[in-house]
């Protein structure tokens, strides 16, 4: 019997061993798509305790103490930050199989060198030693990323921020960590929302401009991407619930995007059309700027009316979506590819059936001079486990290259959501260390260096060109 979550944990022969604490275990961090607040950031937010830290704002767990049979007021609600401690602490007993059981001890070990197993049992001791180191000096949001060995950071932000805490901490020199913007234009797609008349709105005044046609509009989303490249962004994201392609014109959706000004229902192949026009100018934007586009595709977002109109939107009421993505995905793509406009592409749904699919596709749009231009994703949210990562990395071997995988981001909102690349990394060596126990793969240390290190950090240095910002 194995320690638990000892110093060979998820590490299942002697090859994964080596290859883990040789090539894997000390590179840096490149996440590239994560939901960290840049202000907090900025000001190196100190957290009072321990249930600030890990508990706001994570869907995550809420999700798993609802099942728990956890009452809103410890989830959300107004009790106290102990009591929702205690009934965090309560539910991670029965977390056992899900990621967040291991997450959760991962970061007590690496942050707080904390090795007890949380339960309601050890909970008051662990909650008053963690406060303690909370609450002393080098544990702000900066000295978790530090500690994290994190080189960039990409936010998600909406085309109308000021990006304003992204400038001041490029102008300092007291933080080596880059931390750059990622363009998230959804409100800018969702026309048939309640929102996108107010968003256009908002646009308008933080471009400059006034926005009465719809070429004043391609024109303000234009300025702010250039903005965005300006303060070093460099990364855009869509979230692309259902996957649409209808042909059209600047025209067609000029006149779409004019009736939805004027008050008038959009059917749904308007809206279709409307989503690949604006969609497309942005792809030829981003490849002329050398940007990576991320389509996260298939989520079915905030299910449960009675809590959507309750608690919002990203409170843990959505779920995998079924919806048919590969001929719209593979015409938006070769859409792009015939103006010569298709840019580097990452390509991630939350249904794990789609994982061939978007395996199999990538490789019909691959230019032969840039290595991986066309990505597929790592395993998202709902697929962000242990046998989700396993699938996607070999389902993207069997079809693709392994070899030149983008590898792991956090997606996350919390400052102690690091240890999942160590979860990653681990799970990485066993399945390349147990290819080459079983002979499919040579025990040649110099290939096996350069595709560990690859994966894990290199691959993505060089696709996203981080380290030349000003360029």
């Amino acid at each position: 019997m194995k320690l638990f979550m000892g110093e060979d944990f998820l590490l299942n022969n002697k090859t994964a061993l080596t290859l883990y604490n040789d090539y894997a275990k000390n590179m840096p961090i490149i996440d590239y798509h994560c939901h960290l607040n840049p202000k907090e950031i900025f000001e190196n937010k100190k957290f009072k305790n321990i249930t600030e830290a890990w508990l706001y704002g994570d869907h995550y767990k809420w999700r798993v103490m609802r099942a728990n049979g956890i009452d809103e007021e410890f989830v959300t609600g107004n009790a106290s930050d102990y009591d929702k401690f205690i009934a965090w602490a309560k539910t991670v007993p029965m977390t056992i199989g899900n990621p967040l059981y291991n997450w959760t001890h991962l970061e007590l070990q690496r942050f707080f060198g904390i090795y007890d197993i949380l339960d309601e049992k050890t909970a008051p001791k662990i909650w008053e030693e963690v406060n303690a180191q909370l609450n002393s000096e080098n544990f702000g949001a900066r000295d978790l990323i530090l500690k994290s060995n994190v080189q960039v950071i990409c936010t998600t932000d909406d085309p109308t921020d000021s990006l304003e805490y992204h400038v001041q901490l490029a102008e300092e020199n007291e933080f080596n960590v880059s931390v750059l913007p990622s363009f998230r234009p959804d409100k800018g797609l969702e026309i048939n929302r309640e929102t996108f008349l107010p968003w256009v709105e908002k646009l308008a005044e933080v471009a400059n401009l006034s926005i009465e046609t719809y070429e004043d509009f391609l024109q303000a989303l234009e300025s702010r991407v250039r903005y965005f490249h300006s303060i070093g962004g460099r990364v855009s994201d869509h979230a692309i619930d259902v996957m649409m392609y209808e042909e059209t014109t600047q025209e067609e959706a000029a006149e779409i995007f004019a009736s939805k000004r004027s008050g008038k229902e959009i059917t749904s192949e308007e809206e279709g059309k409307y989503k690949t026009y604006t969609l497309s100018f942005l792809g030829n934007l981003y490849a002329e700027l050398g940007w990576a586009m991320q389509l996260h595709i298939n989520a079915l977002r905030n299910n449960n009316t009675k809590m959507f109109e309750r608690l919002g939107p990203d409170t843990g009421y959505d779920s995998m979506n079924d919806g048919k993505i590969a001929k719209p995905l593979v015409r938006l793509l070769d859409g792009l590819d015939k103006m010569n406009a298709l840019p580097k592409t990452i390509l991630y749904s939350l249904n794990p059936n789609d994982n061939y699919v978007i395996a199999s596709m990538i490789n019909s749009f691959q230019d032969g001079v840039t290595p991986g231009k066309i990505q597929f994703g790592t395993a998202w949210w709902f697929n962000d486990h242990k046998d989700g990562m396993m699938d996607q990395m070999k389902t993207l071997a069997n079809v693709g290259l392994l070899s030149r995988f983008l590898g792991m981001l956090t997606d996350s909102r919390s400052f102690l959501s690091y240890p999942r690349h160590e979860y990653f990394r681990r799970l990485v060596c066993n399945l390349i260390g147990e290819w080459v126990e079983n002979g499919e793969v040579p025990y040649d240390k110099e290939l096996l260096e350069k595709i560990i290190k690859g994966i894990v950090y290199e691959n993505a240095q060089e696709y996203f060109g981080f380290d030349n910002p000003s360029e």
